[in-house]
């Protein structure tokens, strides 16, 4: 059985009003000898078991942005549990550092289900979380990680993943093996997702008969969702950029998605 220590509890208002008693939790846990360090984000005001959601991060490792995303989540009524894909709270500040630190987890997937099923054990066993209730949001490489979980058979209720990679780590979706409904927020202008990638995706989802919807959002390219991606795009020369537009409309997407799973 694994084990996972809660550590020390740091509260964090969301936004400025008065009612609001969110707080942050550091979670030490281990997938075989590797020592994990997510999160677990969650509204102290409620005594309520609620939903719960794993939380993925992009390239990049755990940043703010992921921090932000899961304060929000918690702010709509949910636990979310930062996973960390790393393993030690690895991080990179440069493409080539997370190209390769995401690129390990994609080339062994049998490693990224033990680390994304360790995360979601721990995110289960909160005081807070209805364990029959559980989904997976994932940004960039994270989207591509909860896309994989999905085609695993993960035990999940849905998936929503933004600017995600769309391509199997692993096998692809079976008929009958996906569990949760199928959420992609992807940008149209993303040079990294090709038509042709989309219409395989979208064929692969509608093979397998699994519940999915696919939108796209015109003049948005990679990490539309993240604050600091155009300022990472102009210092690594990448097609990155924040669109607020297609961030709040894809968030709005989500939240009416996961809204209906859970029947809030």
């Amino acid at each position: 059985m694994r084990r996972f220590l809660i550590g020390a509890v740091v509260a964090m208002a969301l936004g400025s009003t008065v009612h609001s008693a969110v707080l942050e939790q550091a979670v030490t846990y281990r997938t075989g000898e590797t020592v994990m360090k997510g999160y677990i984000v969650f509204d102290d005001a409620s005594s309520s078991r609620r939903p719960g959601i794993v939380v993925v991060h992009e390239w990049w490792g755990i940043t703010q942005h992921v921090h932000d995303e899961a304060r929000r989540l918690a702010g709509q009524g949910y636990t979310a549990f930062i996973a960390d894909m790393y393993g030690d709270g690895k991080t990179a500040d440069n493409p080539k550092d997370a190209g390769a630190l995401s690129g390990a987890v994609r080339k062994d997937p049998a490693a990224m289900l033990a680390r994304f099923k360790a995360a979601q054990d721990a995110l289960s066993s909160h005081a807070s979380v209805d364990a029959s209730a559980l989904g997976a949001v994932g940004f960039c490489f994270g989207g591509s990680v909860v896309l994989d979980m999905a085609r695993a058979g993960a035990d999940l209720k849905g998936v929503a993943a933004f600017h995600a990679g769309l391509g199997a780590a692993a096998a692809s979706a079976e008929p009958g093996k996906v569990k949760a409904k199928v959420l992609v927020l992807n940008g149209a202008d993303d040079p990294f997702i090709k038509p042709a990638t989309v219409e395989a995706f979208k064929s692969e989802m509608a093979t397998a008969k699994v519940d999915f919807r696919y939108l796209s959002y015109p003049g948005a390219v990679h990490a539309f969702t993240n604050p600091e991606a155009t300022e990472k795009g102009k210092q690594f020369n990448l097609p990155l950029a924040y669109h607020a537009e297609a961030d709040q409309q894809s968030k709005a997407e989500a939240g009416q998605f996961f809204s209906v799973i859970f029947k809030k």
